[in-house]
């Protein structure tokens, strides 16, 4: 039984550490599809995937961090899509850096996509129930 003083969640924002703000902003707006939803002076910006947040924060990353990333499939962030197909022909169509090509898996069709800081971002359809 849940608690009735308990807080409730309302949403939840990953924040990804990026090395150039502006080139990250751009990669995700006209590579990955997001849109700008707000900037905070020149280190901090908010960005949204069809209402789904990412806010992106000035920083250092080093490169040892994104090459253990990339080795190991160290996803960052998911995101669970409807028509996956379609959306991996437009992300290679744009210039994704795609480090795990479309596959079919047990849970269902994925790509994984690195951002220019190493994240990598997975955009998921589920398999249907009983598959």
């Amino acid at each position: 039984m849940a608690d009735a003083c308990a807080p409730t969640v309302k949403g939840m924002s990953p924040l990804l550490i990026v090395s150039d703000l502006e080139a990250a902003i751009d990669h995700y707006t006209s590579v990955l599809g997001f849109a700008e939803e707000f900037r905070y002076e020149d280190f901090y910006a908010g960005l949204h995937l069809d209402g789904y947040p990412v806010h992106l924060k000035t920083g250092a990353v080093t490169e040892a961090e994104r090459e253990n990333r990339r080795a190991n499939e160290h996803v960052d962030v998911i995101f669970v899509v409807e028509g996956v197909a379609e959306l991996a022909r437009g992300l290679t169509q744009r210039g994704a850096n795609v480090v795990q090509p479309l596959r079919q898996m047990p849970y269902g069709t994925e790509i994984y996509v690195a951002d220019p800081d190493g994240y990598i971002l997975s955009f998921l359809e589920v398999a249907p129930s009983g598959s």
